[in-house]
């Protein structure tokens, strides 16, 4: 009889290539996505060594971080800021050189790595995918290992399609209840990571299950596994379902015909066999769940939207002690005040966690016939071309334009302070993005995170709001 298996040990064992010895493998890499930051110096080391790209049709490339969401119409030559411009024309020149598949900055599929990759049906269930950024986590709602690398492995998966990894543990999260509604995927996981922290994944995969993951939609389960990461995990896998295909059908690189029969055949096998092994186990009952918002520099600090910011002697560890006072001073809070009575100057509705069109959907609708309040700047940037179109066919644009909401070309945007949509020193704001680390939206920026209705009601009251007592 054969042992039980995760989800995780069925994908990793159908993708080694060699066991190295002392828990070293070579593992095969199905898809390479590449952007604009993380990839110039593997292309420059290869032509130096004169290497060639192994498969460059299992390669897609698209720039998202640097780009411009303003005015786009002069394409790459929009980019105002010379190293931008410059790591987007590198990119471009990379690409082309090697016959690798790219996605222009004025072509409708452009948008976030993470958010194009699912609808285009080039991420599939059962596939291993890595990318020079974190937060390849994402692709896992699709029960894909998929996971983020650095510059010398970028290197590496170009030129052999291999990857060396040590394995990962396994670590079960189930989530059992009914979401209220206007409480979100994201509000989930802000919950979990504050009880867990931010390093109980350390050197695990997570796997998100139970009755509340089988009952939600391909979009609020990619906001699940994008943000594994912040628990410390390798990465985030949910086992993939009808939902999942049904998302997955027609889409542009999916399989066809009688080749998505035999796919199918393969990805209904991948699910946990009973009694399989988990290193760690969490469950939680989310019935009861509130809407969540992070008060300090760390993913780990959230609350529930109708408590108060914690004080110092709360916590009895010494340096938990050092590590909330010192929060709390950069992001200008005092323990004890009520989130809701804290104001903010910005409001980001975007990012690889929540710029897809369900997430626009929910944010418009509780803006219709409201105004965002004086002095506070409200941004929705669409995760993709493709969700920005979709989204004014839908009428939203103007939902949100007419509520005084700014509407833009599809990036990462404020999520990082690496292209023009940064916070100044001082400002607040609500986000629906993954950090909140001290300068991440911006030198001396206060980020807190957010769910996307959330941050849409904050914009309307230019404080942050319990949507559950707005409404």
């Amino acid at each position: 009889m054969s042992v039980p298996k995760t989800l995780f040990d069925k994908v990793w064992d159908d993708h080694v290539v060699k066991d190295l010895g002392n828990d070293q493998y070579l593992i095969y890499i199905d898809r390479h996505l590449v952007h604009e930051v993380t990839s110039p110096q593997a292309f420059e080391a290869i032509r130096l060594n004169a290497r060639e790209i192994r498969r460059p049709e299992l390669i897609l490339g698209v720039a998202d971080h640097n780009v411009p969401t303003t005015d786009r119409s002069y394409g790459v030559a929009s980019i105002t800021d010379k190293i931008s411009r410059l790591q987007v024309e590198t990119l471009e020149k990379n690409l082309k050189k090697n016959n690798i598949r790219y996605i222009p900055l004025r072509n409708i599929n452009q948008g976030i790595v993470h958010i194009i990759g699912p609808e285009l049906g080039f991420t599939l269930p059962g596939t291993t995918i890595v990318c020079g950024d974190s937060h390849t986590s994402t692709h896992g709602a699709f029960g894909a290992l998929a996971f983020g690398i650095g510059t010398s492995e970028v290197e590496h998966v170009l030129t052999t399609q291999t990857l060396v990894q040590k394995k990962p543990k396994n670590m079960r999260i189930q989530l059992n209840g009914k979401l209220k509604n206007y409480v979100t995927a994201k509000d989930a996981i802000l919950h979990i990571i504050s009880q867990i922290g931010t390093s109980a994944g350390t050197g695990h995969v997570i796997e998100f299950c139970g009755s509340t993951i089988e009952n939600m939609s391909m979009e609020q389960r990619m906001t699940l596994c994008n943000m594994s990461i912040e628990a410390g995990a390798k990465a985030g896998l949910i086992s993939p379902d009808t939902h999942t295909f049904n998302y997955l059908k027609e889409k542009k690189f999916s399989p066809k015909g009688n080749d998505w029969k035999l796919a199918m055949r393969d990805w209904q096998k991948l699910f946990s066999d009973n009694d399989a092994f988990y290193d760690k186990k969490y469950n939680f009952d989310i019935d009861n769940l509130s809407p969540f918002v992070t008060w300090g520099t760390s993913p780990e600090d959230g609350i529930s939207l109708s408590e108060k910011v914690p004080d110092p002697s709360d916590f009895s560890d010494k340096d938990k002690q050092k590590a909330v006072k010192k929060s709390l001073d950069y992001m200008g809070l005092v323990p004890g005040i009520k989130m809701t009575n804290v104001n903010v100057q910005k409001v980001f509705i975007g990012s690889c966690t929540n710029g897809r069109i369900e997430d626009l959907r929910m944010a418009a609708s509780i803006i219709r016939g409201k105004k965002v309040a004086k002095n506070v700047q409200a941004l929705v940037v669409p995760g993709s071309g493709l969700v920005k179109a979709k989204a004014e066919e839908e009428g939203l644009k103007k939902l949100f334009l007419d509520a005084g909401f700014e509407w833009r070309e599809p990036g990462c945007s404020m999520c990082l302070g690496m292209n023009p949509d940064q916070l100044a020193e001082g400002e607040r704001c609500a986000s629906t993005s993954n950090r909140n680390f001290e300068g991440r939206q911006g030198r001396g920026g206060r980020t807190h995170l957010v769910s996307p209705v959330t941050a849409a009601a904050t914009a309307l009251e230019g404080r942050f709001v319990d949507i559950t007592e707005y409404l």
